[in-house]
């Protein structure tokens, strides 16, 4: 049997110990403590016999797809990880329980031979054999691909979405967790820290659907289209009683009258979901209310699914910038903390704004607007073709073969745009256009986000990047020709979908889905 590699660590650094005056280092420390554990953990090590691994695919077919990963973990430890010669050990009945509560993590799915994997833990512990191991191994690699990993990338990508995904070796990822195993709980480094905010709303939704839900049919009474403060209505009762289920309301009077409390309730859950706060119950207002509880909790797992998607680094990133294009909002991070939010307007249906990542390098301010090619030969020219005068009225100018807007108020971009460069040719800017930012549905544009608060980001850019002034600032946006600021630290921009978004004490807000990729997302997942 081959010398497990951490025996051979331990014995250099002894060596060095011996050998060496020289002071340990906290890194080197910490190494000779995992060789120390690993030594003790391998006095009761069991070799393997691998030539019984093709007999358990043949009877386990469903579990084949993981052959490739258990043949590596094998060839990396030649011997039982799971069992000692007590039988398993305690860290795989914790890889049980959570394989046995997968809706926990907004799986929906059981595990192939699940009754099989059952039985091995309900029996109690027993001598080691190659079937029972395998399994075990089985039941984690099925547990790190749906709850870790999620969907492959191609299959998400048909989704839409482009951000890049990790690629984790989950082999030695096993490593990790073999020696910290309350990580596979708790590793805030492996996924999205969003997943966990999530995880905790899709509780408190479970637990609502258990106590019954709320009611889905609320509807005025015949004739009423609407309800004002004072009013009284048994329809005012149901909507009373939906939001404090929800949490939005701290007593259910059963009142029949539209008090100050419920309308106090009502405008904090418009607030919490971004929509214009009204002074009535609405027919819109009573659409919302009647989403079943149950179309809550596959919103939430949905979402939870695309946690898995976004790269694990956004949660060490000391600054960034996203775009959530359901909430149409764009945050800016930095040190974890929030430096600015700023509405935005997003691609409409037939430009849907892309999802992916870049890293912003530079500000154009008094930009050129460098008219897209499809929006020249599809608008403009047409325009052009009616009206001689249409550029000089727009203040546009031939290019070459292209048409551009030249810098000014009436610019389509604005005062400034933010550049990341990508070969979907999408970039954040400013716009003249202000009132689509007072609406609650902003798909308006042709694909890149427009930005409110456009000033106020640059200056904070600006600012912490070079030290400039709210006046630099203004002076650079009114220039009569563009000029670029060049920044010396890249910001990472993230665009991105999220139609369910949570705190971290698992308060859920839930957003339209602009773009409809909820229940062709859930169809993957479910089924």
């Amino acid at each position: 049997m081959k010398r497990p590699l951490l025996l051979t660590l331990f014995t250099v650094i002894t060596l060095l110990a011996v050998f060496s005056c020289k002071k340990k280092t906290e890194e080197e420390k910490e190494i000779e403590e995992i060789a120390r554990a690993d030594v003790h953990e391998h006095d009761n090590i069991i070799p393997i016999d691998t030539t019984k691994f093709d007999a358990f695919f043949q009877k386990y077919p469903d579990f084949k797809k993981f052959e490739g990963e258990i043949k590596k973990l094998y060839r990396k430890h030649d011997h039982y990880i799971w069992h000692d010669d007590k039988g398993l050990i305690e860290f795989a009945d914790v890889l049980h329980h959570l394989s046995s509560n997968l809706e926990e993590e907004g799986v929906k799915k059981n595990m192939p031979y699940k009754d099989s994997v059952d039985q091995l833990f309900f029996a109690g512990n027993s001598k080691p054999d190659t079937e029972s191991e395998l399994l075990v191994s089985s039941m984690y690699f099925y547990y790190a691909k749906n709850v870790l990993q999620g969907l492959d990338p191609s299959e998400s990508e048909a989704t839409g979405w482009y951000l890049p995904r990790d690629r984790v070796d989950y082999v030695s990822y096993l490593d990790t967790l073999m020696r910290k195993p309350e990580l596979i709980k708790k590793d805030r480094d492996e996924v999205f820290t969003q997943y966990y905010n999530l995880r905790k709303g899709l509780e408190k939704y479970r637990t609502i659907e258990k106590n019954g839900g709320w009611n889905t049919k609320i509807a005025f009474e015949e004739g009423v289209k609407s309800i004002k403060p004072g009013d009284s209505s048994v329809t005012v009762t149901e909507v009373r009683k939906r939001v404090f289920t929800e949490g939005y309301l701290k007593n259910d009077s059963g009142s029949k009258v539209f008090d100050d409390e419920l309308l106090t309730a009502i405008n904090r859950y418009e607030k919490v979901h971004y929509r214009n706060q009204s002074k009535a119950i609405t027919k819109d207002i009573l659409a919302e209310l009647n989403v079943p509880v149950e179309e809550r909790i596959k919103t939430i797992t949905v979402n939870m699914e695309r946690c898995r998607w976004v790269p694990s680094s956004i949660n060490n990133e000391k600054e960034y910038i996203a775009v959530n294009i359901p909430s149409y909002r764009l945050y800016y991070f930095r040190d974890k903390d929030t430096v600015l939010i700023s509405n935005v307007v997003v691609g409409k249906a037939l430009h849907k704004t892309v999802i992916f990542s870049g890293e912003m390098s530079y500000l154009a301010f008094s930009p050129y607007w460098n008219v897209p090619t499809s929006i020249l030969r599809n608008e403009i020219e047409p325009a052009i073709a009616k009206n001689p005068d249409y550029l000089a009225q727009h203040n546009m100018e031939w290019n070459g073969k292209s048409v551009r807007q030249k810098p000014g108020k009436n610019n389509s971009l604005g005062l400034v745009k933010f550049m990341f460069p990508n070969s979907n040719n999408i970039y954040l800017h400013d716009t003249p256009a202000k009132s689509l930012f007072s609406r609650e549905d902003r798909a308006f544009s042709h694909g890149c986000v427009r930005v409110q608060k456009a000033r106020e980001l640059a200056i904070a850019i600006t600012s912490k990047d070079g030290g400039w002034t709210e006046k630099q600032v203004d002076a650079a946006m009114h220039k009569s020709s563009e000029n670029i600021y060049r920044l010396k630290e890249k910001i990472p921009v993230f665009l991105t979908y999220f139609t369910a978004w949570a705190d971290k004490n698992g308060n859920v807000v839930f957003f339209d889905d602009v773009y409809k990729r909820d229940d062709r997302l859930a169809d993957m997942l479910y089924m």
